[in-house]
């Protein structure tokens, strides 16, 4: 018999808010963390617009010592620490002391896409200098994947698993997933897990190079067209962290937890980049059936889903995305569930936007809100076919949940869906 797993901590570095507490305000508000960056103006991007969360260096320094901080250059690292730190505060957990033996039941798993990039960039041009002695001895532990859970690992003294995932802008959810099964059976009582990007023109250049990107609203940051809007055209790169403290409902109930939400299932797939799969595209019918086996393993029926935090990504792809969960739970019109997306607010953060989508999933759950989909106020007639428009918010909704789904689709066609219940 498996168990049983719940979410007892949150923790968040986000474009639009620092810590579950601002985090929080920002969705209710609709607070947009989307500004101008002059330095991608002068390398030419045709996007000028990114989203990063401002942190002081005193803000740094309670998370890394000095030492940790001498020769650093990974910003995904150290969103990763700071998110995943406070869930494991969060949830009322006490790391190891250096005397100790490890943490045996508690193990990490952190998804990226590129570590450290800034520091790998460093790397490069100190061996091309013929430099490779001024490396320092952090370089490796910077770039590798697993840095982020490494770091976290030797704060917190884990003993379990620690690994990192990377399946593009789906690896948050399936580092959720992944943990979920670690507890359930049986192998852990209680996994940090979650996802982080790095900031900067070195990550979002990519994507600015296909084109994915939006250049229309380089004057105007808080007016970009966003997901599902008629006019939406293309997104805004963006970066961060979500972490989330996964734990066995016993364990949880046994020490007097706060406990967010219940996981009561999910699933991962591939479309194979065949038919309408590519690298880049999702192949619709896998998504379908990525939707429609999390719900079996959830064991719920499709019209118990009260709430929906899409990908939706403010390109091309929305109005199919939205046509693939009308089809996998049969429901369309007043009958579809309520849906938004953050990416308004935050842009997309990559192989972040996972992790930082499932908390703000997890914080509407909890608190009984749907934040408003901003900058969405003409919707994309393909959609309003197929959904009415009250069920896509442009205003802060306060109504009861109880069942939740949140689902990523990243680069590689490979898709992730999850199901969350209020207990």
């Amino acid at each position: 018999m498996k168990h049983r797993v719940v979410i007892t901590g949150l923790g968040v570095v986000s474009p639009n808010g620092v810590g579950i507490n601002d985090f929080t305000q920002a969705l209710q508000n609709g607070t947009s963390g989307i500004r101008y960056f002059p330095e991608l103006r002068d390398l030419k991007f045709s996007c000028h617009l990114g989203a990063a969360p401002l942190i002081s260096e005193e803000k740094k320094r309670e998370y890394l010592t000095d030492l940790q901080l001498r020769n650093f250059n990974s910003s995904g690292i150290l969103y990763a620490v700071m998110a995943g730190m406070d869930a494991f505060k969060d949830a009322k957990l006490e790391v190891a002391s250096s005397e100790e033996e490890p943490l045996w039941n508690l193990g990490i798993i952190f998804g990226c896409g590129i570590s450290g990039v800034d520091k790998f960039r460093e790397a490069i041009y100190k061996i091309d200098d013929r430099n490779v002695r001024r490396l320092g001895s952090t370089s490796v532990a910077q770039t590798m994947t697993s840095g982020a859970s490494a770091y976290l690992s030797g704060i917190i003294g884990a003993g379990n698993m620690v690994t990192a995932n990377s399946s593009a802008c789906a690896s948050g959810t399936e580092a959720l997933l992944m943990g979920y099964h670690h507890i359930a059976n049986g192998k852990a009582t209680y996994m940090l897990c979650g996802s982080t990007s790095d900031s900067g023109p070195y990550i979002w250049g990519g994507f600015d190079a296909m084109k994915v990107t939006t250049y229309k609203y380089n004057d105007a940051p808080h007016m970009v067209a966003g997901p599902m809007h008629a006019d939406a055209s293309g997104f805004v790169p963006g970066s961060g962290a979500g972490a989330y403290l996964l734990e066995s409902l016993e364990s949880a109930q046994n020490r007097g937890a706060k406990i967010y939400a219940e996981i009561l299932g999910g699933d991962v797939n591939n479309g194979g980049q065949r038919r309408t799969g590519s690298m880049t595209a999702p192949n619709s019918l896998a998504v379908q059936n990525c939707i429609k086996n999390a719900l079996v393993d959830a064991n719920i029926a499709a019209s118990e889903i009260d709430y929906i935090n899409g990908h939706l990504t403010a390109t091309i792809k929305d109005p199919d995305e939205i046509e693939n969960w009308s089809i996998a739970l049969n429901r369309r019109g007043n009958k579809f569930p309520y849906i938004n997306s953050i990416k308004g607010m935050i842009g997309h953060c990559l192989a972040a936007s996972g992790s930082i989508e499932i908390v703000s999933t997890i914080l509407q759950l909890h608190h009984d809100f749907i934040f408003p989909n901003i900058n969405c106020n003409n919707l994309h007639p393909e959609i309003k076919a197929l959904v009415s428009s009250d069920k896509i918010p442009i205003e802060l909704k306060r109504i009861p949940l109880k069942t939740v789904a949140k689902a990523s689709f990243g680069f590689g066609d490979v898709n992730a869906c999850a199901i969350f219940r209020k207990i």
